[in-house]
């Protein structure tokens, strides 16, 4: 299989020059999927799904337990092999259209898990700046966490333990630490599942701000379609394996929690996923 590497994709050894806040962020990855499969054993859990991310979009994806959302994040992330069928990331603005990377440089796609995952022994700047691999504990490095930090409201509480942070303030670090090597691609498993309703809204707003100063592509994983649609700019329901709906969230932006126009889409996509589960239910 021929790999096509395209140069500004590639972390570049040499130093930063400047701070870290003058450095211009890097653009989103468009993903591109084809006849992607996953099976574990006997069991499929992709079943040949195609799927065009463009560059900078925010996508979100959801379906029943089981049906394979986490799954294709983690392909997508190089933790699971696929089966079957391939998937790629270009830069648009710097590829012509046959150029395409089926790998890139790991701090250019990162993934936020519903766990913070903090070391318990570091330090909350010291967690940040594992997200930057070979640059922790560089002047650099250092900067460029703290700026991390800074942009989500934490870098008053850089010396803490992780220990006394609360499970939103924890999360913040996560993303802090996700966000630090400048993702192009940033996926999301869950990070909100297990927070309380005010501090889940809260963090909907701040990963929201972020993306729309960075213009990282978003693809998020969760149950809670409300969330769905306040966030996202394209919804993809996942039924056994594949894409059943994809619906455009064509609204403009900051969203108003329970707008009517939310709630339209919210009911549009509630009633395909209960009614597909009523459907197995009555099979």
């Amino acid at each position: 299989m021929s790999v096509h590497v395209l140069p500004r994709v590639e972390r570049s050894t040499e130093p930063a020059r400047g701070p870290a806040s003058q450095q211009a962020p890097a653009r989103g990855l468009a993903v591109t999927v084809r006849q992607l499969a996953k099976s574990f054993g006997a069991h499929p859990v992709i079943r040949g799904l195609d799927l065009n991310v463009p560059a900078g979009q925010f996508v979100a994806i959801v379906g029943k337990s089981g049906c394979g959302k986490s799954t294709l994040l983690r392909l997508l992330l190089g933790l699971e092999q696929p089966s079957g069928g391939r998937f790629w990331f270009r830069d648009p603005a710097d590829a012509p259209p046959d150029d395409r990377l089926d790998h890139v440089d790991r701090g250019a796609v990162r993934i936020m898990f519903q766990e913070p995952r903090l070391l318990p022994w570091a330090s909350v700047l010291s967690n940040v700046e594992v997200g930057l691999g070979d640059r922790h504990g560089s002047t650099e490095g250092r900067e460029r966490a703290l700026a991390a930090l800074r942009s989500v409201g934490l870098e008053d509480r850089r010396d803490d333990w992780p220990s006394v942070l609360s499970g939103g303030q924890k999360q913040r670090v996560a993303l802090a630490r996700a966000l630090v090597s400048r993702p192009r691609v940033l996926a999301f498993d869950e990070p909100l599942g297990a927070l309380d309703a005010l501090t889940r809204i809260s963090m909907q707003k701040l990963l929201e701000q972020l993306w729309l100063d960075r213009p990282f592509t978003a693809i998020l994983v969760t149950h809670d379609v409300a969330e769905a649609v306040t966030l996202a700019d394209r919804v993809l329901v996942i039924e056994d394996g594949a894409i059943a709906i994809d619906v455009a969230v064509d609204l403009p932006r900051p969203r108003q929690h329970g707008s009517a126009e939310l709630a339209l889409l919210e009911r549009r996509i509630l009633a395909h996923l209960l009614g597909s589960s009523r459907a197995g239910d009555d099979a």
